[in-house]
C-alpha cells in the first residue's frame, strides 16, 4: 500500500567501500536529490572482529560537503586540511569539499584491539553553484551541542536545520535539515517540516505513513510541501532529512558534485595527475574509476 503522501520508495544496493559493506538509497534514476542531499550511505550494522578494520583509502571530493553520522561505533577521520577527528555515536562530521579536499576513513588504532560494532549514515550535500568553489572546511560538533527533541513517547536529535522548534548549531552553506529520531511502539507524530522536499528512513523497526507502512531498510520520498502523521508499530529508530529543493541540477561522477559537466572533467584530470593535496602521512592512492 502506497500513501498519496510518499512519492517514492527505495530499498538500495549493497556496495562495498573499504571492506566494509554498506546500502546505497541515493542517488537513483528516479531521483537524484532530496533537497540538497545527492548521496547517502548506510553503513552496517557490522562487527568488526579484534584486528579488522574500516579502511575508506584517501579519495577526493569536490562542489559538496559530506555529512558523517554513527548510531555506533567509531570513524577516524583525516584529509588534506591536516585534520585528525574520530567521531563518535551522535556526534557530527561536516567536511566542505569546495573546490577539494582529500580525505580517508578508517577504524584508529585503539578501535581494531578489539570486537566492536560500526552503524551510521554518510550523507553528501551539493554545496550552491555560487560556493561550489570556496576554501575547504572541516568542523566536528559533538553531540552534547545538538538540540535534543522530544515529545510523548519519543525522543531524537537534530543534526543540521530546524525541525520541532529546535534549531541546530551547525552551520551550512544550504537551508536543509536532518535529524535521527527514537519512537516507542505506538506512538505517532505530526511531521511538517518547513522546507520543500523530505525523506524518511527507517533505520531499525516500523513505521506508518499516512496508511503505508516503511519497513526498516527503506528510504520514503514524501510529496512536495509534507504534512504527513509518522506512527509506530513497533520501537522504531528512523531519520528524516530534506531541505530546499536544488535551483540546478547536478553532474556526479565517482566522488565529484558539480553544475558543471567541465569542472568534473578538470577534478578527473587534477587527481588523475595527482594534482591534489594528499592527507599528511598517508601515501595511498586510489586510481580514478575508468
Amino acid at each position: 500500500m502506497t500513501a498519496d503522501s510518499i512519492a517514492l520508495s527505495i530499498t538500495g544496493k549493497p556496495k562495498d567501500i573499504g571492506g566494509f559493506e554498506v546500502r546505497r538509497l541515493l542517488p537513483v534514476a528516479r531521483c537524484r536529490s532530496v533537497g540538497a542531499f545527492v548521496f547517502l550511505d548506510h553503513m552496517g550494522p557490522a562487527t568488526l572482529k579484534a584486528g579488522e578494520g574500516m579502511d575508506v583509502l584517501p579519495h577526493p571530493h569536490i562542489g559538496l560537503a559530506t555529512v558523517t553520522y554513527l548510531f555506533d561505533g567509531s570513524i577516524l577521520h583525516r584529509d588534506s586540511l591536516g585534520t585528525v577527528q574520530e567521531i563518535c555515536p551522535g556526534d557530527v562530521n561536516l567536511m566542505t569539499a569546495g573546490r577539494g579536499i582529500v580525505h580517508s576513513e578508517r577504524s584508529s588504532a585503539e578501535s581494531r584491539s578489539r570486537d566492536r560494532e560500526v552503524h551510521g549514515l554518510q550523507m553528501w550535500v551539493a554545496l550552491p553553484k555560487e560556493q561550489e568553489e570556496i576554501s575547504p572546511e572541516f568542523s566536528h560538533t559533538s553531540k552534547s551541542a545538538l538540540p535534543e527533541l522530544k515529545g510523548e513517547g519519543w525522543k531524537g536529535r537534530l543534526v543540521t536545520g530546524s525541525l520541532f522548534g529546535e534549531t541546530s548549531p551547525v552551520e551550512t552553506m544550504n537551508r536543509y535539515f536532518f535529524a535521527d529520531l527514537r519512537l516507542e511502539a505506538d506512538v505517532s507524530i505530526p511531521f511538517t517540516p518547513d522546507y520543500d522536499e523530505a525523506a524518511l528512513y527507517v533505520v531499525e523497526g516500523e513505521i506508518d505513513i499516512d496508511g503505508a507502512t516503511v519497513s526498516a531498510g527503506t528510504l520514503v520520498v514524501l510529496e512536495k510541501h509534507p504534512t504527513v502523521t509518522l506512527t509506530s508499530s513497533k520501537e522504531t529508530v528512523c531519520v528524516v532529512l530534506g531541505g530546499d529543493a536544488l535551483p540546478e541540477p547536478r553532474f556526479m561522477y565517482w566522488n565529484f558534485v558539480s553544475t558543471s559537466k567541465e569542472r568534473i572533467e578538470r577534478a578527473q584530470d587534477d587527481w588523475r595527475e595527482q594534482r591534489f593535496d594528499g592527507v599528511p602521512g598517508d601515501t595511498s592512492f586510489v586510481p580514478l574509476p575508468e
